[in-house]
């Protein structure tokens, strides 16, 4: 932990003055949320409304709405693929940036749950199934944002690595599990980095709900690792008034209505909660403001934020630097990657190629003003000679999107009576009104929302409209009533049924190029009453005319033919990878797989970039020249492909994942409770410890693989033991770039002991023009060779003697090199079966 200074000494007096005037309601009040994303100001004391938002890879603000534009980043699976934690503070800074902007405070961010299975549904707002490499882009990220003057909720703390039954499981794990995989990466965040929040989880962990758990908020979090900072719920997990303070938690969000105010303050009245323990978490609180600079006479922790950062410029870069070629056959006679511009005719395919799905669903959602799609980006970078062809091929969902391309749309509020109380612009189809409403709208007041305006096709046929919602809907379009009644979609999991699956409800036939008029009124059904925070959310859906799939794909495959390069976009949707629920299966949605297969059968130059944030199944790729992993790509997605696939910038990424060949091939594939609890049976053996435990078969690609568009040699390495706290080894690993062009190479070093499991102990980056040599120097942590001994619980030394490796991926050592055992032998390592 770092040392305080005098500024941090100021900060804890004024704490201490603050918390002297306030009465134990003010605490109270203090500990639960104004609203949806605020805390209460006190003018009295002289403190200020502290805001939080979302901001895994951008900063949405207090308003869930396209009005206000965010700089939307890639994936943090993207992120974590650069294998850069220099890039990631960089991310961060960005990210502090953007929250002055919006007036924002804290984010609620990062997410530093491992990659327990591909089916995890949030898979893609997670960086890593290594703790390691979870902790260390985790660390600057965090110190990237906290560099910019704004605070962290480090989360989902823990163990929160799926979403089946999210509110409520039971998440059964192992000590030593607990430990070295998943509360790792938050141990090294609150000791390297010291977030100012952590986020406690919706799960309970054997047995106790997160927002309640003494042994890990209070004993681990704080007592052991030192955490100075605030306990926040996720949103609406806190529900026990005396088990939540006594278990550690500081804030209860959403607010006004939670288990804190004067229901905490009742409990201490009564004699059931000591108020010791409602001071302590009121002076985190107050502390956590006054590092924000929002408590009068203490300075804000950060005095002035770093230089300005171009958001379009960094969010392109990380696409560059997250994308992951997989693979890169000859054929014929050459790579098919890079694509010479001057090669002959590309032809592009794939909804998403013009669509680009740039982030996954649920509370990371954020609305940039311009999203550069691959189609845009190509014809952007290409000389104006170049053909460029396109076709849809497949289209990855058949359900209705938010109106978007071609609408003029306004949301306009409505009491009882029919009378307007406000209005804002609709960027998109969607209304997500979440405890903050338009100028002049008292939700005690509202009664319907209508959304109003004008459609222009893009092209003529039977358009297809319909909503998403729970409530009364009346659509009508070019005068036509398509719907007028109630849609009821009820969900196990709140947010999911809060919003509502997608209805069609109707096609009407439209010539291209004349406006219509479009109106959806939204009658709010009386259970909205009945929840804890003001929020109204529906959406007007629209889709255009269906063409016959088998035309899509001949389509495709003619243009494909007559193309020298064949460049196919694959994707998810948002009903596939989203916050709320888990996948089922790792199969591409649609016919996108028999599009890849169709093309590539014609085509011995076909390239099939892979937009997803999670592992998918890719069954034809034997059959493709090139497999170019692309996440989601962020705002600045075409950009970034066109600089990759033209050869303007090198993938540099690496897989922070394995990628199964199948579903049936992945070590845990159980996400689903039974009976309320989920057990981590596997203990240790998730990702590639358990695809190296197990023995075959192979996965389809290893975790840390990646290629270039170079080739390296690895010709020496030297380990020597290290003397400095915390460090076991430092190591050098020299390389040479044994290819035609300059390029970026990610040294990985994997230990092992005598017997125990194989695991990345340190990674480093290095660059080198075309047969020049550089040089890795990579520090192990002391850590990396611990194990947690669950009789006497604590950390143990691993008995040596230990072997380092040096190579590409964990699949593929260049390098070894043996390393000595401590001077004083530690005792035997239980051993740990997978």
């Amino acid at each position: 932990m770092a040392e305080r200074g005098t500024g941090e000494d100021t900060a804890e007096q004024a704490v201490a003055r603050a918390l002297a005037r306030l009465d134990l309601a003010a605490k109270a009040d203090l500990l639960a949320g104004r609203d949806m994303w605020a805390l209460r100001p006190l003018p009295e004391i002289g403190l200020g409304e502290l805001v939080m938002s979302d901001g895994p890879i951008g900063v949405r603000g207090r308003r869930w709405t396209a009005v206000d534009p965010s700089v939307a980043l890639p994936s943090p699976t993207a992120l974590a693929a650069a294998w850069d934690p220099a890039l990631a503070r960089r991310a961060g800074r960005l990210l502090a940036q953007e929250a002055r902007r919006k007036g924002v405070h804290v984010l609620l961010a990062p997410t530093v749950n491992l990659h327990r299975s591909p089916l995890g549904g949030r898979h893609f707002e997670a960086y890593s199934e290594d703790p390691y490499l979870t902790g260390a882009i985790g660390t600057a990220y965090v110190r990237g944002v906290q560099d910019g003057g704004i605070g962290v909720t480090v989360k989902h703390f823990v163990a929160n690595d799926a979403e089946t039954e999210r509110f409520t499981v039971n998440n059964t794990v192992g000590a030593r599990a607990l430990r070295e995989l998943y509360l790792a990466p938050f141990e090294a965040i609150v000791r390297d980095a010291r977030p100012w929040g952590v986020m406690a989880a919706y799960n309970a962990v054997n047995g106790v709900p997160m927002t309640e758990h003494a042994q890990l908020l209070r004993g681990v979090l704080r007592e052991e690792w030192g955490f100075d900072g605030v306990v926040v719920a996720d949103w609406f997990g806190a529900r026990s008034t005396v088990g939540a303070i006594r278990g550690g938690l500081d804030l209860a969000m959403p607010g006004p209505v939670t288990v804190y105010g004067e229901a905490l303050a009742a409990a201490v009245r009564s004699g059931e909660v000591d108020e010791q323990l409602v001071d302590e978490a009121a002076a985190r609180v107050l502390r956590l403001a006054a590092r924000a600079g929002l408590l009068a006479g203490a300075p804000a922790e950060a005095a002035a934020p770093p230089p300005a950062v171009d958001g379009a410029a960094l969010a392109r870069e990380i696409a560059v630097r997250g994308c992951v070629l997989l693979s890169n056959a000859p054929r014929p006679g050459r790579p098919a990657l890079p694509i010479d511009p001057y090669g002959g005719g590309i032809a592009l395919i794939g909804a998403a190629a013009r669509h680009a799905r740039v982030l996954g669903g649920g509370s990371a959602q954020v609305f940039p003003d311009h999203v550069v799609s691959p189609l845009d980006g190509l014809r952007a970078a290409l000389p104006r000679q170049v053909p460029l062809v396109y076709a849809t091929g497949a289209d990855p969902s058949d359900e209705l999107a938010p109106a978007g391309e071609g609408f003029t749309l306004r949301a306009v509020a409505l009491d009882a009576g029919g009378r307007e109380l406000g209005s804002e612009p609709l960027p998109s189809g969607q209304v997500q009104w979440m405890g903050d409403l338009p100028e002049g709208v008292a939700y005690e007041e509202l009664s319907a929302v209508e959304v109003r305006g004008v459609f222009v096709p893009a092209v003529a046929g039977a358009h297809r409209f319909g909503t998403r919602g729970n409530g009364g809907f009346r659509l009508e379009v070019a005068g036509q009533v398509l719907f007028d009644g109630v849609q009821s979609d009820p969900h196990e999991d709140p947010f999911e049924a809060f919003f509502g699956r997608p209805a069609e409800r109707g096609g009407v036939e439209l010539p291209a190029g004349e406006p219509v008029e479009v109106a959806l009124r939204y009658t709010l059904p009386p259970e909205l009453a009945e929840l804890p925070i003001q929020a109204v959310g529906f959406s007007l859906l629209h889709g255009e005319p269906e063409r016959d799939p088998e035309e899509l794909l001949a389509e495709a495959v003619a243009v494909a033919a007559a193309a020298e390069t064949a460049v196919v976009v694959v994707a998810t949707t948002e009903r596939v990878e989203s916050e709320g629920f888990d996948r089922t299966c790792l199969r591409l949605p649609g016919r996108q797989d028999e599009l890849v297969a169709r093309v590539a059968a014609v085509n011995p130059r076909t390239v099939v970039v892979v937009n997803a944030g999670a592992p998918v199944e890719l069954p034809w790729r034997e059959e493709v020249a090139a497999v170019l992993l692309a996440w989601f790509p962020g705002q600045e997605a075409g950009a970034a492909l066109a600089d990759v696939l033209l050869g303007a910038e090198e993938p540099g990424g690496r897989l922070p994942t394995t990628w199964p060949a199948s579903l049936t091939d992945a070590p845990v594939s159980q996400v689903t409770p039974v009976e309320g609890e989920l057990a981590y049976d596997e203990g240790l053996f998730i990702g590639y410890r358990a695809w190296a435990a197990r023995g075959g078969p192979d996965p389809a690609y290893p975790f840390g693989h990646g290629l270039g568009y170079t080739s390296w040699e690895y010709t020496a390495i030297e380990a020597q033991p290290s003397t400095d706290e915390g460090v076991l080894a430092t190591v050098r690993v020299a390389v040479r770039n044994s290819g035609g062009r300059a390029g970026r190479e990610v040294v990985q070093l994997y230990l092992t002991p005598p017997g125990g499991t194989r695991r990345l102990a340190a990674f480093a980056a290095v660059a080198a023009a075309p047969g020049e040599s550089a040089e890795a120097v990579l520090h192990v942590p002391s850590r990396a060779a611990e194990f947690w001994d669950e009789a006497a619980g604590a950390w143990r030394p691993e008995p040596g003697p230990y072997v380092l490796d040096a190579g590409r991926s964990s699949a593929d050592p260049r390098l070894t090199a043996p390393l000595p055992q401590p001077a004083e032998a530690p005792p035997a390592t239980p051993p740990e079966k997978p």
